[in-house]
């Protein structure tokens, strides 16, 4: 069940780096209509205008496009009186970081880096970061936040725990607080990538024929973009001072990618023949199935509202209706 958000937090001067992008996006139209003044950065490799369309008018939204690892593009843009930053910023297609490691070092790692740094130089007091269940790499075992030693298998993993790592260290040095979100496989509209996303590409370009990676084997926690966005904000009240952390996810074993293919089929191409691959992995860096921890974020008196099966039923009925527009 939700929990209903925003009525502990005044209105406050918020940084949102990533503004455009899919999470970013929704995060943006959720704390707009909390009150909030929001200022975005993107620099729209991954983002689009159509995802902020919806708030461009609105004047308590104002979108810088710059770079953040040129700090001199944006630096003077930002408004002084900035009271919190939320970095989604980043490189989000694990596979493409596998190709080239330098897009995750570059789009990931050093642009938190560079939002640190602002947040030095101007004296903010809080931060609220994306990170990833890639952070913990392979496991056989249930996966809590105290779960360790972390070794990623991903580039993109590696960078955010490495980032995990520089936001420690700023709470020593000066930061007031900071919240770090650690995602599992976050659904919905404005999607970029991810399976939902590839197999509706797939069967627009071949609408008789689904060609899966792997055996579909794979299971995965999924989560409904809103019920995210509700639940990073329901932490971030709560987190007056120093470093917090916790696991966002459903609270089952998880969605097959079977079940994925068959859906989309369903809702996009019924009849469609689906094609399984070989081995239970779909690509280097894949983490083919673990389990998630929610225990902690439950302790605090969140769940969500939808298990993963739904939120993968519902997204891909709104990224079909998205698509066909």
């Amino acid at each position: 069940m939700g929990v209903a958000i925003g009525r502990n937090l005044l209105p406050m001067k918020i940084l949102v780096t990533g503004a455009a992008g899919f999470i970013g996006s929704h995060l943006v139209e959720k704390l707009l209509s909390l009150g909030h003044d929001v200022t975005g950065i993107d620099n729209f490799s991954l983002g689009t205008r159509a995802n902020i369309a919806g708030v461009a008018q609105n004047p308590a939204f104002r979108l810088i496009e710059a770079d953040l690892n040129v700090p001199i593009s944006y630096r003077d843009r930002v408004p002084e009186d900035i009271e919190a930053v939320w970095h989604l910023a980043a490189n989000s297609d694990i596979s493409a970081g596998v190709a080239d490691p330098q897009i995750d070092l570059r789009d990931t790692f050093l642009t938190t880096f560079h939002v640190l740094d602002l947040i030095r130089r101007r004296g903010i007091g809080k931060l609220a970061f994306a990170s990833t269940s890639a952070v913990y790499g392979a496991r056989d075992m249930a996966i809590t936040e105290d779960s360790g030693p972390m070794f990623p298998i991903s580039n993109y993993g590696a960078m955010k725990l490495a980032s995990e790592g520089a936001i420690s260290a700023a709470v020593e040095s000066g930061l007031k607080a900071a919240c770090i979100f650690r995602f599992p496989n976050v659904i919905g509209p404005r999607a970029t990538h991810g399976a939902l996303y590839d197999f509706l590409r797939k069967l627009r370009a071949t609408p008789d024929e689904l060609q899966v990676l792997g055996d579909g084997t794979q299971q995965k926690p999924y989560l409904h973009v809103s019920e995210l966005v509700e639940a990073m904000l329901f932490i971030w009240e709560r987190n007056v001072s120093g470093i917090s952390y916790f696991n966002i996810g459903p609270e089952d074993d998880g969605a097959t990618v079977r079940f994925i293919a068959e859906t989309a089929v369903r809702l996009a191409s019924p009849g469609a023949r689906i094609c399984y691959g070989a081995g239970n992995k779909g690509w280097v860096g894949d983490v083919p199935k673990f389990t998630y921890s929610v225990e902690k974020l439950k302790h605090y008196g969140w769940q969500p509202s939808l298990s993963s099966a739904d939120a993968v039923t519902r997204a891909l009925t709104e990224l079909v209706r998205e698509q066909s527009r």
